[in-house]
């Protein structure tokens, strides 16, 4: 088989490199975008929730292991990566899970919690978007099913 492709001048595929797909690359953000998410680690005492946040430019790392996945640690986390990293964090970017935004919500609500606190109105807020508000930080959620 392969001397029959050979005469006919396809034994082998062919070196084209204008037909190869150009690799996109990120757009250029400035430092303090961080890609905050959750992930199960199995260990020998059971399961376990890694919280991680990577800084999109810079690639400052930031993990915390939690028994737990639950509002109030993932406020927590935030609020102990704030402490954490040298520079002011300007937007996070996160999955649509219980833990970051409400269910069902469709977004991020910390533009109506900024509004609300400058009125000084009551409101209810979901914990880690409360902490985005407070601190100046936009809160992006990635688009459902969409890893």
């Amino acid at each position: 088989m392969h001397r029959c492709l050979q005469r006919h001048g396809i034994g082998r595929l062919p070196n084209v490199e204008g037909d190869k797909p150009s690799k996109k690359k990120f757009k250029s953000y400035p430092i303090g975008y961080f890609h905050i998410d959750i992930a199960e680690v199995g260990t020998e005492q059971g399961k376990l929730h890694m919280f991680v946040a990577i800084d999109r430019t810079s690639k400052f790392a930031f993990v915390e292991v939690h028994e737990k996945a639950t509002t109030a640690i993932s406020r927590e986390f935030l609020l102990r990566l704030i402490e954490a990293v040298p520079y002011k964090i300007h937007t996070v970017l996160t999955d649509n899970g219980i833990q970051f935004t409400t269910p069902g919500a469709g977004g991020s609500a910390v533009p109506l919690i900024k509004e609300a606190i400058a009125n000084g109105e009551i409101f209810r807020a979901h914990a880690f978007e409360y902490a985005c508000a407070t601190n100046d930080i936009e809160h992006r959620t990635t688009k459902a099913k969409h890893p």
